[in-house]
């Protein structure tokens, strides 16, 4: 029965990277439809882990079916590539060599390709034996994209392209409404998990042997949350003061907001999101964690305030805009194979319409924080000079470097500094 269920996960892998390879759907995407069939949650994070290590390594792979095999898989055969490369990064994170790859060549057989079983287990036997090739960790970037990173950020585009292959930590966020930080760190001590303390975050906790959140003490009670370290500093470079009128105006999935809510209570705040699931996403994290009881969740369009403003102004504004995610390709790493060099351009836009429109319902002595998870300048230190260009009354607010490298008028962390994802933060404040 174990080496069925073993067998189930490769093929399931397998099929959600083809999925994603060659018919381009998104890993988020392929793996919802997969995973349900895995009541065990140690299942489900090997599917992850698998496919989350080939997308990290794919040009890796290819240049070992290139190297070994006279005609490697082609267009028709794209899950039997799928199950090669997974078969590939089970040897590359580590897992039991003999086991991976018989579970491997018994998954071929699972997805009706047993007259291919002996070729699988050719090719990831000399994968045992020699290794893989060698390939720059930038290998399988666009050119467009490796080019503006190496262009933004020069000598240390190097460090970026590694971060980004590497293997992310798991960030949690203690609920301080529920405990402190160092409670729950002697209780997933006393379950066998292993957790640092990161002095930069008020409520983090690191853990670099990633979990699944069902054994995480109290998670479902609402205890913690898992949020990057990086996310988690929106509260400490927001900070708005007890009471405060705030507005988040891109709210999905709620994290920030929540973490806003769970420092301080009182707050008085608009959450907006396009998108009706996701505000759902929303309404549930702060029905788990027990705040936000007062929160007004509305689905509408930050850019157009005049469909959902009263026209009170807000003490404080969270924009957290739509960006290239370009400093979380270690946690997402299908978004070097759907971003296009058009959507930069795309996204600029939007942003500026975004911070033009959340400025109008700010009010005078009030703070907007400008955040993205990209470590493009034009989403972020272009971005925001352009904008202070154009609003007279407003003004930079100072950030400090526990926020990462100064850039412009932002802070700016590269992917893998301090642990963290790639993260920008402007602290911009409105003229009284």
């Amino acid at each position: 029965m174990a080496e069925a269920r073993g067998a189930g996960v490769r093929a399931a892998a397998a099929r959600v990277l083809d999925a994603v390879l060659h018919r381009g759907c998104s890993l988020k995407a392929a793996l919802a439809e997969a995973l349900p069939a895995f009541p065990d949650p140690r299942d489900r994070a090997l599917v992850e882990a698998i496919c989350h290590a080939v997308l990290r390594d794919p040009a890796r792979y290819d240049a070992a079916l290139r190297a070994w095999m006279p005609r490697p898989p082609g267009g028709r055969d794209g899950e039997l590539r799928a199950l090669l490369y997974a078969g590939f990064a089970q040897l590359r994170i580590g897992l039991p060599a003999h086991a991976a790859v018989a579970a491997t060549v018994d998954a071929a057989r699972l997805l009706d390709r047993q007259h291919q079983a002996k070729l699988v287990n050719a090719v990831l036997r000399r994968a045992q034996r020699e290794g893989l090739p060698e390939v720059p960790p930038h290998a399988h970037w666009p050119a467009w994209l490796r080019a503006q990173v190496e262009a933004d950020w020069g000598d240390a585009a190097a460090a970026i392209f590694d971060a980004s292959a590497a293997q992310a930590p798991l960030w949690l966020r203690v609920n301080r409404q529920r405990g402190t930080r160092e409670a729950y760190r002697s209780r997933l001590a006393a379950a066998g998990i292993e957790a640092a303390a990161e002095p930069l975050l008020e409520d983090g906790l690191r853990l670099d042997a990633p979990v699944a959140v069902a054994q995480l003490p109290g998670f479902d009670d609402g205890d913690a949350s898992v949020q990057d370290g990086s996310a988690q500093q929106v509260a400490d470079a927001l900070a708005p003061p007890p009471g405060a009128r705030v507005l988040d105006a891109c709210a999905a999935p709620g994290g920030k907001a929540a973490h806003l809510f769970e420092r301080e209570p009182s707050l008085r705040m608009l959450a907006l999101d396009i998108d009706a699931a996701r505000l759902d996403r929303v309404r549930a994290g702060f029905e788990r964690l027990g705040v936000g009881s007062a929160a007004t969740l509305r689905v509408a369009d930050a850019a157009a305030p005049g469909a959902w403003w009263d026209g009170t102004p807000f003490d404080a504004v969270l924009l957290d805009a739509p960006c290239s995610a370009t400093g979380v390709i270690r946690r997402q790493p299908d978004i070097l194979l759907h971003r296009r060099a058009s959507d930069i351009a795309s996204l600029a836009a939007l942003q500026a319409r975004l911070l033009d429109a959340c400025w109008q319902v700010l009010a005078p002595g009030g703070t907007l924080l400008y955040a993205t998870c990209s470590i493009l300048r034009a989403e972020n230190a272009d971005q925001v000079e352009a904008f202070l260009a154009r609003t007279p009354d407003a003004r930079a607010g100072a950030l400090d470097d526990r926020f990462g490298r100064a850039d412009g008028a932002g802070r700016q962390r590269l992917p893998g500094e301090q642990g963290m994802d790639g993260f920008f933060y402007a602290r911009l404040r409105r003229g009284a």
